[in-house]
């Protein structure tokens, strides 16, 4: 949490509607744990700027009399802090829908907060690597570790990664029982949203070739990947072995394990893939969310048409 968002500097009222609001998320809107943490420190943070720049702590009574002016010296705030435009957009999501739904309990009009503008930025587009790029990645794991078992551990969570399109909590999540893999996995994904996933041919074998080096015992109920001295590999340890191995191969820093993902999904649109079938397959909630990887394909397109067309005006 911001060392911004002070709880001793809010109102009892006002600590115990956030908590209210917060447990109202993860019950009933299938908010998972990363999101209400963000929504704590967010919403925190805004509270405590409010009982700092009105000179007291702030009640439910004088929270519901925030103004626009009031909302524009928070957000003014929260840019000279070193916030960028998209931290501050996602900080006013959290505090416009814990408004809606405290204006809706305590009945009053919430107008001055939902109206103000969430600053204008540039969606960052996924940034996937090129297939050679992501074979030469594994590859190179696989060469880079000290001990053979978890050269070939690291091989088999980047094969998943970008093999079946997890997200690297998902992999880690997986357990000694879930192995040898099946042809499909059912995963639980963000929210708690549920997702049945094809499994490779070249995923399942390198989760073997792990597990018939692998030192520790396979528990049914124990992490399937495991750390050097037998607990559950850490997704800081992944992202550490894919900067050795990006460093290695002059890769850029967005090679990230969630890359592998990203990777995933531009393979199999290039692929042909169709647009509703990779949506389900990564768990996206939206299809907006998945719309972003055609973004992707197009800058690519033009990227070349700009490079190599005599009309491209160079």
């Amino acid at each position: 949490m911001s060392e911004k968002a002070n709880p001793l500097l809010i109102s009892p009222a006002a600590r115990d509607a956030l908590q209210t609001w917060l447990e109202h998320q993860s019950a009933l809107k299938d908010a998972a744990e990363n999101t209400i943490i963000a929504y704590r420190g967010d919403v925190t943070e805004f509270l405590t700027f409010m009982t700092l720049h009105k000179g007291d702590t702030q009640g439910l009574g004088a929270l519901a009399k925030i103004t626009i002016s009031d909302m524009r010296a928070w957000m003014a705030s929260t840019r000279s802090g070193g916030a960028g435009s998209r931290s501050v957009a996602r900080k006013l999501s959290a505090v416009k829908a814990f408004y809606r739904w405290l204006a809706e309990r305590e009945g009053f009009e919430p107008t001055a907060v939902l109206l103000a503008r969430s600053p204008k930025f540039t969606k960052k587009l996924p940034r996937p690597l090129a297939e050679d790029a992501a074979r030469a990645l594994i590859d190179c794991v696989e060469t880079q570790a000290r001990a053979p078992w978890v050269a070939e551990r690291d091989v088999a969570v980047l094969t998943l990664l970008w093999g079946c399109g997890l997200r690297i909590s998902e992999a880690l999540a997986l357990k000694g029982g879930d192995a040898p893999l099946p042809a499909s996995l059912r995963i639980l994904g963000k929210g708690g949203k549920e997702r049945v996933v094809p499994v490779l041919p070249a995923a399942r074998a390198a989760v073997e070739d792990y597990l018939a080096l692998c030192p520790h015992p396979r528990e049914a109920q124990a992490p399937l990947f495991r750390a050097i001295r037998g607990g559950g590999l850490g997704a800081r340890a992944v992202a550490q072995v894919m900067a050795d191995a990006r460093m290695q191969l002059g890769l850029p820093a967005s090679a990230t394990p969630h890359a592998m993902r990203h990777s995933f999904a531009t393979h199999l649109l290039d692929a042909g893939g169709d647009l509703r079938a990779i949506q389900e397959l990564l768990g996206h909630a939206s299809l907006s969310t998945t719309q972003a990887y055609t973004a992707v394909d197009t800058a690519r397109l033009m990227e070349v048409y700009n490079n190599a067309h005599p009309k491209a005006g160079r």
